[in-house]
């Protein structure tokens, strides 16, 4: 278990933290979320994925985040609540962080450098940023906000 992404912990939304280690030898598809954005549908997406392959090892994170649009502005349960309500999210979700910046939170800065965006720009452009990981805490792939949950099911497969 050598992978840097295992070294990373996080808080979880409900409280404590969560060392990524926990998921060591899982597929990790890991996003930053948001509960008022134009994809926050996506959550219905991701549910379904999680739902669909977690017996085979996939596991998705989501990681509430406020740096575009003020769009996650609510607090923990506030986040919590919205997310069962409205989509029954039930995969792991994480206390809000801050995805670019300074106070960006330590996981994010590795996920940044490990696979950069378009024209090789770290930078998270938006809500709904994907990154996929393999069993082996690689990061695969970084896929764009608007990149629907299920156009990423083919990948999840290969690495499953």
């Amino acid at each position: 278990m050598s992978a840097a992404i295992y070294e990373f912990t996080a808080e979880r939304l409900t409280g404590g933290s969560q060392s990524l280690g926990d998921y060591a030898g899982k597929v990790l598809l890991i996003v930053n979320t948001a509960s008022k954005c134009g994809f926050t549908p996506q959550y219905e997406g991701l549910e379904a994925l999680y739902q669909r392959y977690r017996e085979r090892g996939l596991v998705v994170l989501g990681f509430p985040c406020n740096q575009f649009g003020a769009q996650e502005p609510g607090e923990a349960e506030e986040i919590a609540s919205f997310c069962q309500k409205n989509y029954g999210v039930s995969f792991p979700m994480f206390a809000r962080v801050e995805v670019n910046g300074d106070g960006a939170h330590p996981l994010y800065q590795y996920l940044k450098k490990a696979a950069p965006g378009l024209l090789g720009s770290e930078g998270i452009k938006w809500n709904f940023t994907k990154f996929l990981v393999n069993r082996e805490g690689e990061v695969s792939q970084r896929y764009a906000p608007a990149t629907a949950p299920d156009a990423i099911a083919d990948d999840i497969e290969e690495l499953l």
